[in-house]
């Protein structure tokens, strides 16, 4: 195997001969005039002159070279009882018939395509149809509330929305058509069509002259082949919206051809991927890991891709192993917040289930913190394999790389740059600081392909939000927002996010460092530690613990934590408020929610709850705090 020194050095000394190289892998209707253009950074552009289409590369290709029949989408339910698997040549059949159907209403190259369905096929379909007509679909997490789904259609400038009657969680019905009539309603902006997927869920009415049944449109088109639109390298392909704590989300813009580059390269080098693997993504298709790895990244390489609906703990804890041993799955890509879900239960979930297919398992998110790492890899007695990136990235900064001879594991670190990125870690100047010190990732431009290419409609907002904040001095980094360590090894440490760095008495340290101790104690399963207001120390720290079950809230574990906290970091680090909870307030991706501890100690307005998983966990960490004084030292 190639040495992971020797491919990325060339990544990044000779980018346009390394990315030259790994676009002549893939189809194009037009060959590039050149591989990279960055006379207007930071709006770098990629294979300029180039035209080549997202879903020829993923189906068309596959089916033209004699891979039709090849199981592309593995779909499993255990929501709704279902198992269903599409074939490339199936798959592209019904890509094809959704096409003409877009075009039968309207939809023309550049129109945005809005996508609100749960996980199922019909979920990619629509995707892929988007960007084979050139359309720039916006897919938005089936459970978003009214206000954020009006937000996005408003921003976006959707004309068509594509929904379900309703999705399903835990069991429950999610009414998804009611969601989306009353954001159409509220969004200041014209929803021509609203095309619905009727799966039985929950009862609905069409809106006359507005709503479209998808078994209809898709019965009246009939057997039809749309031709793949060619597209610029550069056309958008969609807009992602991420949330940031502050302002209104901020639609992320991907191009057609870079992305395209990056993905595909990354199925090889960094999951390591075969021609003959089973790869399963256990995101959602609302989030930037569902984009790249559970539609494009697997299609793009012509391996099957595994479609989930469902929960890790439901209908009991071992059905992702279950589904893992059905499918043959052999490359995993979860997160860290689901491993630690998962370890609260005891290993005889986990055995028992033959796993022997899968090679390696990766995951992301969050910062893997190393008791969580060891924990997986004694249990699955598997390779773990942390790596770090961001809706803004596109695809992995930092990582292991399975595909080239892979790098020396450090627990708790993602190894190194990503092939491509060249990264560092700067102090406020901009200046990087000493191995083995803390400061802020950035990443040095050009950034390489794949990365966001603006904020829709706001150019003015991508330079402001990535590329101003070191300006002042002369530099120019894309800023991550994340505060880090690399040390002498060139390895990086995520310590969390910049803006939760806590600076208590002037001694910074991020929340991470905290996290990572307190989870190294036996008895707790998930814990998350913020920074709050203090009067004295200008900012002190709170930590909300989720024991493991059959461990009991006493004093003395109280002071176990507080004294693994005072021998690892120092008393500085002792936590003025150490609660144990329930559960963790956490998005429906699976995030720790920190801004909501931070507002709930603090007392102030929790902000847009539309993306949290279970709104009783509020009213938990709420009431752990009222019992015992919201301000109180900690211990008991």
């Amino acid at each position: 195997m190639r040495t992971y020194d020797e491919v990325y050095r060339k990544s990044v000394e000779e980018p346009e001969a390394f990315w030259g190289a790994e676009a002549e892998r893939l189809h194009w209707f037009k060959r590039w005039d050149r591989v990279l253009d960055d006379s207007k950074a930071p709006f770098t552009r990629w294979y300029p002159g180039g035209k080549t289409n997202l879903c020829y590369n993923a189906l068309d290709r596959h089916v033209l070279a004699g891979r039709g029949d090849r199981p592309a989408v593995l779909w499993e339910s255990p929501e709704a009882g279902g198992s269903r698997i599409l074939t490339f040549r199936e798959l592209y059949g019904e890509v094809n018939r959704f096409s003409a159907v877009l075009q039968g209403l309207g939809v023309n190259k550049g129109d945005r395509v809005l996508v609100y369905l749960p996980m199922v096929p019909e979920a990619l379909t629509a995707v892929l149809a988007c960007v084979r007509i050139g359309a720039v679909h916006s897919v938005v997490f089936a459970g978003f509330s009214v206000e954020s789904l009006a937000h996005r259609i408003e921003d976006s400038g959707s004309r068509v929305v594509v929904c379900a009657d309703g999705g399903l969680r835990k069991g429950k019905p999610i009414d998804l058509k009611g969601i989306v009539d009353r954001a159409i309603a509220q969004a200041q902006t014209r929803v021509e069509r609203v095309i619905v997927l009727d799966r039985g869920v929950v009862p609905w009415a069409p809106v006359p002259g507005r709503d479209v049944r998808w078994d209809e449109a898709m019965a009246k088109v009939g057997d039809v082949e749309v031709p793949a639109l060619p597209l610029d390298a550069a056309d958008p392909s969609y807009i992602l919206y991420t949330s940031g704590t502050t302002g209104k989300p901020k639609g992320v813009v991907r191009d057609t051809g870079g992305y395209m580059v990056a993905l595909h390269t990354s199925m090889d080098l960094v999951y390591g991927c075969t021609p003959d693997d089973v790869y399963w993504s256990t995101s959602d298709i609302g989030w930037v890991v569902g984009h790249s790895y559970i539609i494009y990244g697997p299609l793009l390489y012509g391996i099957p891709t595994l479609v989930y609906e469902g929960t890790p703990d439901s209908p009991h804890p071992g059905i992702w192993w279950e589904t893992i041993a059905k499918h043959r799955v052999s490359v995993l890509f979860s997160a860290p917040t689901a491993m630690r879900m998962l370890r609260k239960f005891p290993a005889s979930w986990i055995e028992g289930h033959d796993l022997s297919s899968l090679r390696h398992v990766f995951l992301a998110g969050e910062p893997l913190d190393e008791p969580t790492y060891t924990w997986a890899s004694e249990t699955l007695k598997k390779p773990v394999i942390d790596h770090y990136w961001q809706t803004e990235s596109g695809w992995p900064m930092i990582t292991n790389h399975m595909g080239l001879r892979p790098l020396p594991v450090k627990p708790g670190s993602p190894t190194r740059e990503a092939i491509g990125w060249k990264l560092d870690v700067v102090d406020e100047r901009g200046e990087p600081v000493p191995r083995g010190q803390r400061g802020y990732l950035v990443a040095h431009p050009p950034l390489p392909p794949g990365a966001l290419q603006t904020l829709w409609g706001d150019d003015e907002r991508f330079v402001e939000s990535y590329w101003k904040y070191f300006a002042r001095h002369g530099k120019r980094f894309y800023f991550s927002g994340d505060y880090a360590i690399k040390d002498e090894d060139g390895y990086y440490w995520l310590l969390g996010r910049a803006d939760e760095v806590i600076n208590v008495a002037g001694h910074r340290m991020g929340t991470r460092e905290v996290e990572e101790v307190i989870s190294g104690h036996p008895g707790v399963a998930e814990v998350s530690a913020i920074g709050v207001d203090d009067e004295i120390k200008g900012q002190a720290i709170a930590a909300f613990v989720v024991l493991k079950k059959d461990v009991h809230d006493t004093p003395e574990l109280h002071g176990e934590i507080v004294r693994l906290i005072r021998d690892s970091i120092g008393p500085i680090a002792t936590p003025k408020v150490l609660r144990v909870v329930p559960r963790l307030p956490k998005t429906r991706s699976g995030k720790v929610m920190r801004r909501v501890l931070r507002a709930i100690c603090e007392e102030k307005a929790l902000g847009d709850l539309s993306t949290i998983e279970d709104g009783a966990s509020v009213d938990e960490v709420r009431r752990a705090l009222d019992e015992l004084g919201g301000s109180a030292p900690a211990g008991r």
